[in-house]
């Protein structure tokens, strides 16, 4: 890992070290991610999407460098993929806002 990075990169030989560790695990990972992104009731660029959205929610940097490129791969256009991440950027602050009703019966309780 480089001074600058954040996050270390992901390599086969990491991919492979991490799969070793838990093989049943990683197998079973696997076959669920692979039955997770085949078309169904969605099709595969719809979910990629979905993937893309979520991981900015979830904040997951490798997630957004494996599920952008997917979703292009499966047809997304650059403005659908941005628009995704607006929608999880409104969904996270939508969230936040909503939480505020718990912070609400909290200080109600206190009342000075």
């Amino acid at each position: 890992m480089k001074d600058n990075e954040m996050f270390p990169k992901t390599t086969p030989d990491l991919i492979s070290k991490k799969a070793a560790l838990a093989p049943k695990n990683i197998e079973a990972w696997r076959n669920f991610s692979k039955t997770v992104f085949e078309a169904g009731a969605l099709d595969e660029k719809i979910k990629q999407l979905i993937a893309v959205a979520v991981a900015h929610v979830t904040q997951c940097p490798y997630c957004i460098r494996a599920h952008t490129p997917q979703a292009l791969k499966k047809g997304a256009t650059k403005e659908e993929v941005m628009e995704a991440i607006w929608v999880a950027a409104e969904m996270q602050a939508g969230a936040a806002y909503a939480h505020a009703t718990i912070a609400m019966e909290e200080m109600d309780k206190h009342k000075s």
